[in-house]
């Protein structure tokens, strides 16, 4: 089982960002952190890194709905999104898989809401 799902896109960095915000407000989630890796890369090693960001995505009523069945899923929260730049302007993008990445947690409650997580994702970069 992979633990994402991937898409190549054809378009600027920063749309590439504005593209997946939009998606991911389609399906109801929000983004609660970004990450610019590049720019912390550069200031706490000095080295240079391609475009990368980890956006932090939140459905809230589904991040409630998992805390009320598993309390420390917390700690698998927020759904990080990454977007990152290759060589020739390629842009690809990431969405963790939920469901495997909660796999060694046993509890069916939640296993069946990272299903519908997963749905959402899916339809995320398959959007895009």
């Amino acid at each position: 089982m992979t633990y994402h799902f991937s898409k190549n896109l054809d378009v600027p960095f920063d749309r590439a960002i504005a593209q997946v915000t939009e998606a991911l407000k389609a399906e109801g989630f929000g983004v609660l952190t970004d990450i610019d890796v590049a720019a912390t890369m550069k200031a706490k090693l000095g080295a240079d890194f391609r475009p990368y960001r980890i956006l932090g995505a939140c459905n809230p009523q589904l991040a409630y709905r998992a805390l009320q069945v598993e309390d420390k899923i917390g700690t698998m929260l927020p759904c990080n999104v990454i977007v990152q730049e290759h060589g020739g302007g390629r842009v690809e993008v990431s969405a963790v898989d939920p469901v495997a990445s909660m796999q060694a947690i046993d509890n069916p409650a939640l296993a069946e809401l990272a299903s519908e997580v997963r749905a959402k994702l899916k339809r995320v970069v398959e959007r895009l």
